[in-house]
């Protein structure tokens, strides 16, 4: 054979690739011979007990060799470090809006290699619901807010447990008698039409405590401040929190969540730095939801003398916090002594009808709304997306049928056609279902009251969540913040959760 310049063509050499496929084939027949031979009779994992450290296991196969890395145990001073809430930081950060109470992860070179060590005298914690009412005292053992707080109810010390009768601030009387008076304020409460809740401020959590058994699902938000531990009394209690504060971030949360947020003499200032505290609420609550508000300055009239104040600055302040209120198209829905309920609007009528120069002004499409990992604070306030009709509150299935309903901000989270989200998310539900069977075959202490609270570290849709809802339990749903955004879904359906980047 030629080319058309008459120059003969090379053909390969047949044999030549015969001899070579047969020598390959040879040495990996010797290479899998001798791999049996020397790897036989190995076990090839090593289990340690662990005990003061932790030993990753030991696995030799051939040439791969894992060495085994201890971690040893923290110092005793470590049994309350939180890595990104150190109040042996706060110095580094300014007192401005209480900056220095956000999350400020350390650098690489501050971080700890070593397993946090639970309180000397740590026991078991008091199981569901029995821990509603009590707690191990050295199971959490802060004084501070013992002696600061009894006059007021919160806790009692006796013995070697922390009693909470269930006071508070704005409710001495107890927070059952408190809940009352809000239900018969706000009839929603009752029916299944409220289901998830913020409490910001939260002091030990028992405004959230008791509306579990009313099936309200209460997201308990306070700082890590000079009460020491508020969310860690609410978590050894068994009921949900967050450790968290309003300063210069947004909540780790999505936009339109919550069906109501409550704020019990939380010491936020609502109408300060232009009234951005009071922006951040109105983004994460759903519309149609509620704000409600006991303490300064509602019910100035009664109140003013035991505030270190006077009537007229009250009178002022409550008028701020009206107006403030109103520009966002709050409505006063009802009052009653303490306790003042505000409704968000249920539709964007009130928010066409604002002048352009309202203040505070609407936010621009600059920034995603449901953005809530690191995401500045900024001096506008988000108006609802007027497609998204079935979101708001009062159109919303009650629970708890909510939670098995198609939510409708399911198609922006998937990103496809109505039909195939609706596919998607029933599908995920249903493999849950058979998954959590197994679950709890492998560990049977899964669903009884042995374990009262779980993190779902990388959910999508909650569905593991909602596969165990009859169980004695709650899931802190957790949302990757590089991720698919699912946390709006996660709320429609009457769960909680938040962001994280882990």
């Amino acid at each position: 054979m030629k080319h058309k310049d008459g120059k003969p063509i090379n053909l390969p050499n047949k044999n030549r690739k015969v001899t070579f496929v047969a020598t390959l084939i040879a040495l990996c027949g010797l290479s899998f011979y001798l791999g049996g031979i020397f790897c036989s009779g190995k076990d090839g994992v090593e289990v340690k007990t662990i005990q003061k450290t932790v030993d990753t296991p030991k696995q030799t196969s051939g040439s791969l060799l894992m060495r085994p890395i201890s971690f040893p145990e923290c110092g005793l001073d470590y049994q309350d470090y939180t890595p990104c809430t150190d109040p042996k930081r706060w110095r580094k950060y300014g007192l401005y809006r209480l900056t220095l109470l956000e999350r400020h992860c350390p650098p690489i070179f501050e971080r700890k290699e070593c397993l946090v060590p639970p309180p000397d005298g740590y026991k078991p914690p008091i199981r569901w619901p029995k821990s509603r009412d009590e707690c191990w005292y050295r199971n959490v053992p802060y004084d501070w807010i013992n002696k600061q707080k009894s006059n007021q109810h919160w806790l009692i010390k006796e013995g070697e447990k922390f009693l909470f009768p269930g006071g508070g601030t704005m409710f001495p009387n107890g927070v059952g008698e408190y809940v009352d008076m809000m239900q018969g304020l706000i009839p929603e409460m009752k029916d299944g039409t409220v289901r998830t809740a913020i409490d910001t401020g939260c002091g030990v959590a028992s405004w959230g405590g008791d509306l579990l058994d009313r099936g309200i699902l209460t997201v308990s938000l306070a700082p890590r401040d000079n009460h020491e531990a508020q969310v860690q009394f609410a978590l050894e209690r068994g009921i949900p929190a967050i450790l968290g504060v309003i300063s210069t971030q947004r909540l780790p949360f999505p936009s339109n969540s919550f069906d109501m947020a409550h704020c019990s003499r939380c010491l936020i200032p609502w109408t300060e730095f232009g009234g951005i505290y009071l922006m951040e609420i109105h983004r994460i609550l759903r519309p149609g939801g509620f704000w409600v508000l006991s303490g300064p300055p509602v019910n100035y009239e009664h109140r003013w003398r035991g505030w270190n104040t006077t009537a007229e600055e009250q009178r002022s302040d409550y008028n701020k916090l009206q107006k403030l209120l109103t520009s966002m198209c709050f409505k006063l829905y009802n009052k009653k002594e303490d306790i003042a309920v505000w409704q968000k609007a249920k539709d964007n009528s009130c928010y066409d009808k604002l002048p352009k120069e309202n203040y505070p002004p609407k936010c621009d499409d600059s920034v995603d709304p449901d953005s809530g990992w690191y995401t500045p604070l900024r001096a506008c306030f988000v108006v609802p997306d007027p497609k998204y009709k079935k979101s708001v509150l009062t159109h919303m299935p009650k629970w708890p049928e909510r939670l098995h309903a198609t939510p409708e901000r399911i198609e922006t989270a998937h990103g496809a056609s109505t039909s195939a989200s609706i596919s998607t998310f029933n599908h995920d539900d249903g493999k849950w279902k058979k998954r959590i069977q197994h679950y709890k075959k492998l560990l049977p202490e899964l669903g009884t009251d042995k374990i009262r609270n779980v993190m779902d570290m990388n959910t999508v849709y909650g569905a593991f969540a909602a596969a165990l809802i009859n169980d004695p339990l709650w899931v802190m749903n957790v949302v990757s913040s590089y991720g698919l955004n699912t946390l709006p879904v996660i709320y429609d359906r009457g769960l909680i959760g938040t962001f994280h980047d882990w």
